[in-house]
């Protein structure tokens, strides 16, 4: 078992993502050439490969909490109604994701024969 809490795991991921983003909007010699987009669409299909299961345990507490019946929402909310909208929500997501890492997969295919002409 782990000691680290889950949503800072997650925060951290966040935060790696942006340093990305960050690091990547100017050309430098770690980021010039068509094998830099290869190495990197890889990594983001990897990342997106691991997002369904992500999305199944972040409602994880949630659901322990309302088959324990103790969950309350907000403004006297129905928990059966809001549990209801969140798989429905949950299931969409990771329908997404599927999507989402299939395409990225293609992406990264597509950039597999790309290659600095040096003539």
């Amino acid at each position: 078992m782990t000691d680290q809490d889950p949503n800072e795991t997650l925060s951290a991921a966040a935060e790696q993502l942006r340093a990305f983003n960050h690091a990547s909007i100017r050309p430098s010699d770690d980021w010039t050439f068509p094998g830099h987009s290869y190495s990197a669409l890889g990594t983001l299909t990897h990342l997106t490969q691991m997002l369904e299961q992500a999305i199944e345990q972040a409602t994880r507490p949630a659901m322990r909490t309302y088959e324990h019946g103790r969950l309350l929402i907000d403004g006297q909310g129905d928990a059966d109604v809001a549990v209801a909208e969140m798989l429905a929500a949950k299931d969409d997501a990771v329908q997404c994701a599927q999507e989402l890492a299939s395409l990225l997969g293609k992406l990264h295919s597509t950039t597999s024969a790309m290659a600095l002409d040096t003539d």
